[in-house]
């Protein structure tokens, strides 16, 4: 086994999936609005296998043929600027409640709803995924290549399940849900930052 290959896509895939993103932050919050792990699996099992389908279409090139027409890419982009301002408008006005409340009002349908619409409707993460992992799978051949996307994958998984225990240890320690209130604000701002950015690509 090339250990190089392992490496090199567990450093490209942290680097990718580190920073703090729309989908990030959702896993997060929901995490925190649960006092018990497993009522926050919807969200972390769909955010993650969204993931994986991406970064399989990104290796295996499907991704980078769509996005080469100006057209779908534009569109793309159009729709996720659309649902960057909705969930950011929703993600501000909502009112967390205390903690033993939370389970209640985040159905797992809903939770997965919204982290398929956070991780395929965000196409700044697409464009990344497909731009950097896609583009980096190109060195690699055969067997290393696969090692390189089962690595992917697996951090991603990971991650996930990371970032919503973290989040759970959060909750438990805010039970009047101040604290996600206020997750809450910073992940609208930076949901509406991230439209604003996806405007100014559009003119690039």
């Amino acid at each position: 086994m090339n250990f190089d290959v392992i490496i090199n896509a567990f450093i490209l895939a942290i680097g990718l999936i580190l920073p703090l993103g729309v989908q990030n932050l959702f896993v997060f919050n929901q995490g925190a609005a649960h006092s018990r792990y497993y009522k926050a699996l919807p969200v972390v099992i769909t955010a993650s296998i969204c993931d994986t389908l991406l970064i399989l279409f990104a290796v295996g090139g499907v991704s980078t043929v769509a996005l080469g027409h100006h057209a779908v890419k534009v569109s793309m982009i159009g729709a996720g600027i659309l649902f960057l301002l909705y969930m950011g408008w929703v993600t501000w006005n909502s009112k967390p409640k205390p903690l033993q409340r939370q389970e209640e009002r985040v159905p797992p349908r809903k939770q997965i709803a919204f982290a398929l619409s956070v991780s395929l409707l965000n196409p700044h993460a697409i464009l990344d995924t497909v731009g950097v992992i896609g583009t980096s799978s190109l060195k690699y051949g055969g067997a290393d290549k696969v090692v390189f996307a089962l690595t992917c994958i697996v951090v991603s998984w990971l991650w996930f399940a990371s970032l919503a225990y973290a989040g759970k240890a959060v909750g438990s320690i805010d039970r009047s849900g101040n604290v996600l209130g206020m997750l809450n604000r910073v992940s609208a701002l930076f949901m509406w930052g991230t439209a604003l950015y996806l405007v100014s690509s559009l003119f690039d």
